[in-house]
């Protein structure tokens, strides 16, 4: 059994790796101001970034879903590990060498699975590699290699490898290592032979597909041989760290440049991104063995940021089953907020034949944004069709109005009815807008209302969770962050968790009940938990993970994450985060407690009136008076009198 981390290494690996370094592996991030940084989340869809990251603090947390957590619980949550396995895989990234606690660090046996599968899969792109650069038996590859205009220099920089033809070659090597014959076939590295596990890629090229934090969780493998039965191109199964439908080749290789241009390259195969990238075409990006869906939109979404200027270009073959491929991506068009286009050579090369004849300007020229992918799809639909008969442009009008009142943004969709209308010939083209804009009324009206409009579209960067009014929070009932009760107290928890020092040693005197709303009251009682305000002045990296360690439970956990990545807002004239908006903030909450003391004490007074104890009637009279006194210090000299 796997022995306990040691907690000085687990808090080592916390400090050593930036969450924002570890974050923009999967997204793109771009300032927020207050030194937070924003993107879109990688937990949920959403069309404007609610997902907030704090290098200062090293906290994540999105506002539309509540995914919130430091850099351990984003590599847990967005790689699906266990929690050992995420420290196991930031502490090999920092050079950290782990303890256990029970039974001494022992690699072979402690590390989780999915880091042995990954293991695995590093060790056998290196080994493919070697035989690819070394073999004589590799000659095939190279000369298949070379045939496409791909040198030595260019299988390095893809890691493009060789599988013998042997029965079990990278099996005993792997072996060798320390895997298991039962890691071996989990990895689909190896399948069950006759007498015992083989390879599964023999004889093949080789190409390592990496996930888009780089590393390598499967194999796309080519055929070389005409002896060999097997397809023309064999990919690793399904696995614990491989989906075909959630992984783009290259997308290791192209992601930064995708996030700096706004812009990405859909190709058909692996030399086809080859071809791009060598032809300065550096944010191509390709399916592994299966059409491109849902799951690969998300993963270049959140890589665009879905700004305006954002382009996808769709390079297919001209043949039908390019054309076939490109219709299928149009099925998908509106989960993009980017423009997207389809690229199609004149002659219907692919990419890598395109730069073997004409060289890498004609490819790069390729790529140039020109016909729109709607426009493409509907003039595949209106080509089907007679449209010299009236019976014709009908019949292309009945199956073409459909795909144009699928598109969700109305002006588009007039737009694009209007084009339609030209390319069936229909003079009347209002008659054609018209029959469109009710076909996308029936679409509506059979899904209900349609979906209520989306929470980012009303504005990402307010505070979502319990902002809406009718949304209950963490503990107690719903809350309205527009009552500037509820506002304040958010502030001074937000002041208490990011900047202790402003609101220490004052905020610790601060009972639970000077918090109304139910959430911040147990978020209060989590950092009285935690040592207080005090204890972030003088141990600040590990005052937030003790703070959430404190929470009661997953909700309160989540808020203490929320206040403590959220920006602090400053009203107009305020210059700054300093300790005159702190103490503001601290009078602020401070003096409405007290106001609701009076008013309980008035109230009070009133029922004793006449009948009540005279010498309890006096201690109610007195009380009463000191807190008016305070109240009224508090007003003049404000944080001094605290």
């Amino acid at each position: 059994m796997a022995g306990r981390i040691n907690d000085e290494d687990v808090k080592a690996v916390r400090d050593a790796v930036p969450i924002d370094a570890v974050v923009s592996e999967y997204l793109q991030l771009r300032n927020a101001g207050g030194g937070n940084l924003k993107g879109l989340c990688p937990f949920h869809d959403e069309k404007s970034p609610s997902f907030q990251v704090s290098p200062s603090k090293g906290f994540f947390h999105c506002f539309g879903c509540q995914e919130g957590g430091d850099t351990i619980t984003f590599v847990m949550k967005i790689d699906h590990l266990t929690f050992s396995e995420a420290v196991e895989r930031l502490a090999a990234q920092a050079g950290i060498t782990l303890r256990y606690e029970e039974g001494g660090y022992n690699p072979a046996h402690q590390r989780g699975e999915r880091i042995r599968l990954v293991e695995a899969h590093k060790i056998a792109a290196q080994w493919y590699a070697e035989q690819l650069a070394t073999s004589p038996e590799a000659d095939t590859g190279r000369a298949f290699l070379a045939d496409r205009g791909f040198d030595q220099a260019a299988a390095q920089h893809f890691s493009v490898g060789y599988s013998p033809q042997g029965w079990d070659h990278l099996t005993r090597f792997l072996r060798g290592k320390g895997f298991s014959d039962k890691e071996l076939l989990l990895s689909g590295l190896a399948q069950e032979g006759r007498r015992g596990p083989i390879d599964r890629f023999r004889g093949r090229l080789m190409w390592p597909i990496r996930d888009i934090g780089g590393d390598v969780v499967g194999f796309g493998a080519r055929k070389l041989y005409e002896a060999d039965n097997g397809p023309k191109y064999l990919n690793t199964p399904d696995t614990a760290i491989y989906k075909k439908s959630q992984v783009l080749y290259g997308i290791d290789l192209a992601k930064k440049d995708i996030a700096k241009a706004s812009r990405a390259v859909v190709v058909e195969g692996y030399t086809d991104v080859m071809a791009c990238h060598l032809a300065g075409v550096t944010t191509a990006i390709a399916t592994c063995g299966t059409a491109f869906g849902g799951d690969h939109i998300k993963i270049l979404r959140r890589l665009l940021m879905d700004n305006g200027s954002a382009r996808v270009i769709f390079t297919f073959d001209g043949d039908a089953a390019g054309q076939k491929a490109a219709l299928r991506a149009f099925e998908d068009d509106q989960k993009f907020a980017a423009e997207t286009y389809i690229a199609i050579a004149p002659d219907g090369m692919d990419p890598c034949d395109l730069r073997l004849a004409k060289g890498d300007d004609a490819v790069a020229d390729l790529v140039e944004p020109r016909t729109p992918l709607f426009e493409f799809a509907l003039r595949q639909i209106v080509g089907r069709y007679d449209l010299d008969t009236p019976a014709g442009r009908a019949a292309a009008l009945d199956e073409a109005a459909p795909v144009v009142a699928r598109i969700k943004n109305s002006g588009a969709q007039h737009e694009v009815a209007v084009q339609l209308a030209g390319m069936l010939g229909i003079l009347d083209t209002q008659f054609v807008v018209k029959r469109i804009a009710q076909l996308a009324r029936w679409a509506r009206d059979r899904g209900g209302k349609g979906p209520a409009p989306d929470r980012q579209q009303r504005g990402a960067g307010a505070p979502q969770p319990y902002a809406t009014p009718g949304r209950p929070g963490p503990r107690g009932p719903a809350l309205n962050l527009r009552n500037p009760v509820f506002a304040t107290e958010r502030e001074l928890l937000k002041l208490a968790l990011q900047r202790p020092e402003l609101v220490s040693p004052a905020f610790d005197a601060y009972g639970v009940d000077e918090f109304t709303a139910p959430p911040y009251a147990a978020v209060r009682e989590a950092i009285m938990e935690a040592g207080g305000a005090e204890s972030g002045v003088e141990d600040p990296q590990g005052y937030l993970v003790r703070v959430r360690e404190a929470a009661p439970d997953d909700a309160v956990r989540a808020m203490v994450t929320e206040l403590a990545v959220e920006a602090i807002l400053l009203h107009r004239g305020v210059k700054g985060v300093d300790e005159v908006y702190a103490g503001a903030q601290l009078v602020t909450v401070r003096r409405r407690a007290v106001e609701r003391r009076i008013r309980d004490i008035t109230g009070r007074l009133t029922r004793l009136a006449g009948h009540g104890d005279p010498a309890e009637l006096a201690a109610v009279q007195n009380e009463l008076w000191v807190l008016q006194q305070y109240d009224r210090t508090l007003g003049a000299q404000g944080a001094a009198a605290l």
